[in-house]
C-alpha cells in the first residue's frame, strides 16, 4: 500500500494537481467563467478520465502485481481492459483529466501543459519505457506491441 501511495503522489498527483497549480500561479491566473459547453465537456472528460485512471491502476495492481511507478513496476504484462486497445491508457487518462482542467478553468496554459506532457511521454515511452518492457517481457511484449498501438486505437471494420 505504501508503494501505491508513493506512486500516486509522485506521478499523477504532481502532473494533474501540483504542476497545474504552479502554472496557474506563474501565469497570475484569474478565473474567468467558462462557457456552458466548456463546463459540460470538462465535467464529462474529468469523470471519464478519473474512471479510466482508476481502472488502469486497478489492472496494474490486480493483474500486473505492481504500481504505475518505474521503481515498483508490474511483474506481469497487463493486456486486459483498455490495454487491449492502446498501450498507454493510463497516460491517456491523465491527458483527458488535464484537458478537463483546462476547459473548466478556462485557461490555455493548462492546455499547453497537456501538449508538453504528451510530447514528454512520447519521447519517454519510445526511448526508455518500451526498451525496458522489451527486456523484461521479451516476445510477449513484442507481440503485444505489434497488435496494440501506442496511443490511437485501430478501428477494425
Amino acid at each position: 500500500m505504501k508503494e501505491w501511495i508513493k506512486a500516486i503522489i509522485i506521478l499523477p498527483f504532481n502532473v494533474i494537481v501540483v504542476i497545474p497549480c504552479v502554472i496557474l500561479y506563474l501565469t497570475k491566473f484569474k478565473f474567468g467563467l467558462p462557457s456552458l459547453w466548456q463546463m459540460i465537456l470538462g465535467i464529462f472528460l474529468l469523470l471519464f478520465g478519473m474512471f479510466f485512471a482508476i481502472w488502469t491502476m486497478f489492472l496494474f495492481h490486480k493483474i500486473g502485481k505492481g504500481t504505475p511507478a518505474p521503481w515498483a513496476s508490474p511483474k506481469h504484462l497487463v493486456v486486459e481492459g483498455p490495454y487491449k486497445i492502446v498501450r498507454n491508457p493510463m497516460i491517456t487518462a491523465v491527458l483527458v483529466i488535464l484537458t478537463a482542467e483546462a476547459l473548466m478553468l478556462n485557461t490555455i496554459y493548462i492546455f499547453y501543459w497537456v501538449i508538453l506532457f504528451f510530447i514528454i511521454n512520447c519521447i519517454y515511452f519510445k526511448f526508455f519505457e518500451e526498451k525496458q518492457l522489451e527486456q523484461k517481457f521479451g516476445n510477449e511484449y513484442f507481440e503485444y506491441k505489434k497488435e496494440v498501438p501506442m496511443w490511437i486505437p485501430r478501428i477494425k471494420l
